[in-house]
């Protein structure tokens, strides 16, 4: 998917929510273990639930990898099943040497079909460089993150002054371009969004942590918005989870249709 295709969902939504696909069995309501396939069919009432809001989905590729073979094949249900106009995320943060690289863009632009991945930039531009060589396919490239243990390395100073995130963004910047590589910015430190804004003016951000991590979307968006949004707001635990157990699908509508009321109105202030 472009970055225009991106954008018209957005305009056409008035949304700039992701939907996060982190569905753990031990927190999915009970009734539905006694389907043949739980974890699908949890995420397929959650995407019938909240399709008319979200512009993106990102499925932790960790949850279905726990699982083995059957993860990995609930996991590709769940791709093939959300509708082909709403952008779809691997959260994966793979990143190693250049030919493992190039193997896992494969598995997951090629073999299955995702229109980004996550990226750890930790072993520079040879480890990334082959993501960003497919068409229409994008590298979302952690930046500043929402965790705690963020600040053992990137908010280190280097020696000309520079945190450390801000040297990952000046230099990754230069090798993909706005149309193919994106980066998580975490909401959690809403000063530092600016920052980043300022150094990656045209590029998308993925944020995580608005939400059960405490992070504003008011503060997300007069930072981090540019002319074409430029936002992809993630939310996980608190829509999937909002209900635990019948209601939970329509719980997840509710509270995904909240936050895309006051994107709505984010965007109409500062777009």
């Amino acid at each position: 998917m472009n970055r225009k295709a991106i954008f018209e969902q957005i305009q056409k939504k008035a949304s700039f929510l992701c939907v996060g696909l982190d569905t753990d069995l031990s927190k999915i309501p009970n009734h539905l273990l006694q389907e043949k396939d739980p974890v699908f069919e949890f995420n397929r009432r959650i995407i019938d639930a909240t399709a008319d809001f979200a512009v993106a989905y990102k499925p932790n590729i960790a949850f279905y990898e726990a699982l083995g073979p059957k993860g990995w094949e609930s996991l590709q249900k769940t791709l093939d099943y959300i509708p082909k106009d709403i952008f779809t995320i691997a959260d994966a943060k793979r990143g190693d040497i250049g030919n493992t690289s190039f193997l896992y863009a494969k598995a997951f632009f090629e073999t299955m079909e995702f229109d980004s991945v996550t990226v750890a930039p930790y072993m520079g531009v040879d480890s990334v460089q082959p993501f960003l060589q497919f068409k229409d396919k994008w590298v979302i490239l952690l930046a500043l993150t929402s965790n705690e243990g963020s600040k053992d390395f990137q908010l280190l100073h280097s020696q000309d002054g520079k945190p450390l995130f801000q040297e990952v963004l000046e230099k990754s910047s230069i090798w993909g371009t706005p149309e193919n590589l994106m980066y998580v910015v975490g909401a959690t430190r809403g000063e530092k969004i600016a920052e980043v804004r300022k150094i990656v003016p045209d590029h998308f951000f993925l944020v995580p942590g608005v939400g059960a991590q405490g992070g504003s979307l008011e503060e997300v968006a007069r930072y981090g918005m540019n002319r074409e949004c430029g936002l992809l707001v993630n939310s996980s635990r608190g829509i999937i989870y909002a209900g635990k157990e019948k209601d939970f699908a329509p719980a997840a509508q509710l509270e995904a249709k909240k936050l895309q009321q006051e994107m709505e109105s984010l965007l109409n202030k500062y777009l």
